[in-house]
């Protein structure tokens, strides 16, 4: 079994969150206070992307696992939700009188959708960076291969990665003047977000065979809640529209905060200390939750505007909000449990046997140190990850 890393799954349900806010405040009001810090929530996507290869560079390095085993396994994490979610969306999309994208349905059953601009959103909008994540597991055997044994090649090609989001933005200035097509150049295309996803790649294995040096958790937090109080006064200096905006700087700049936050919370489940706020049994369900609520909130959201309109500002807003966000988590939370765990353990097959993870050299020292003053308690290793 490979090893696990609980604060990583509880990030996720902070990220779920900070996407289902920037929907709600988008599309149902903005809430005072709250509404401008989840403007551009949708950065949130980016931290999907650099977990993803953080966690399959952990996973994966080392283990004798196949590329059909590997492909098999991931097919069987995304897609039966993903095909149930499209169903849904159109469903409701039928019961509210809204037009049916069938076209961009079909495309979206392979995962294919987001690389053309017409079919970019799918059956189901959210469904658009699971195309992403697809094109990126095609890419991932190839780049293990290629830098598992290049260890000096990390650190230079991570910080490489963390270049190219503030080059990508700067280049939307010589892209077309026409904001749907510079946003999904940027913001959608496959490719753009691919560095995302190395940069978690070579961060994962730096961290795995401890070539970083400690990060602090509430640091590397704070940069990141720091970032996103920034958009708020550039958003009300540039529009959403002009290539200079936050709108596309939000998702493509922020990937290297999103890269040290997750160090420093997998170097935290090393040492066997995790804060309850992430590694908690709570926040872990909830991080299990969290692809399905992903999924499905925006659906709820469209269903709600379909039928009872968008809330008037006062009171009744934030209450929206709340009956929007919790019923969507709980609609997750059933369709975790009995539709995507249920299909994932059918289709994935045997698991394969992975190596231990190498733990940070300064944990190990920690880890003697413990043992030195409390002989015979037990230690504190890491726990597992499916």
């Amino acid at each position: 079994m490979p090893a696990r890393l609980p604060s990583l799954t509880g990030l996720r349900f902070w990220a779920a969150l900070l996407v289902v806010l920037y929907h709600l405040a988008r599309k149902v009001g903005e809430v005072p206070l709250l509404g401008p810090l989840a403007w551009y929530g949708r950065s949130g996507v980016t931290f999907f992307f650099v977990l993803s290869g953080f966690v399959l560079a952990w996973t994966y390095d080392g283990a004798p696992t196949t590329a059909g085993r590997f492909a098999r396994r991931r097919f069987a994490r995304i897609w039966p939700l993903h095909a149930l979610t499209t169903a849904v969306s159109l469903g409701a999309d039928a019961a509210i009188g809204a037009a049916l994208p069938l076209a961009a349905a079909l495309w979206s059953l392979p995962l294919v959708h987001p690389w053309a601009r017409e079919t970019v959103f799918g059956g189901n909008p959210a469904s658009w960076s699971l195309g992403a994540e697809a094109w990126f597991y095609l890419l991932f055997p190839l780049l293990l291969r290629t830098l598992a044994p290049r260890r000096r090649s990390w650190l230079p090609l991570a910080l490489l990665c963390a270049a190219l989001g503030p080059a990508l933005w700067a280049a939307g200035a010589l892209l077309p003047d026409d904001p749907a097509v510079r946003g999904w150049l940027l913001d959608y295309l496959p490719l753009t977000r691919t560095p995302q996803f190395v940069l978690g790649v070579a961060t994962g294995l730096a961290v795995r065979h401890g070539r970083l040096p400690r990060v602090p958790l509430a640091g590397a937090a704070a940069a990141v809640a720091g970032w996103h109080l920034l958009l708020v006064p550039w958003h009300a200096a540039a529009p959403d529209s002009a290539w200079w905006g936050p709108y596309s700087a939000s998702q493509l700049m922020a990937a290297p905060l999103f890269a040290a936050l997750l160090v420093a919370a997998a170097q935290r489940d090393g040492a066997g200390a995790g804060p309850r706020l992430l590694a908690g049994p709570v926040a872990v369900r909830l991080g299990e939750w969290s692809y399905a609520w992903y999924l499905v909130h925006e659906i709820g959201i469209r269903c709600w505007l379909g039928t009872a309109g968008r809330p008037a500002p006062g009171a009744a807003l934030p209450v929206v909000w709340l009956l929007l966000a919790a019923g969507s988590l709980l609609v997750a939370g059933g369709l975790y449990r009995w539709v995507e765990r249920p299909c994932e353990r059918a289709l994935r097959g045997r698991p394969a046997h992975t190596a231990a993870p190498l733990p940070h050299p300064g944990l190990r020292v920690l880890r003697q140190r413990r043992r030195a003053v409390a002989p015979g308690q037990p230690s504190r290793e890491p726990s597992r990850l499916t």
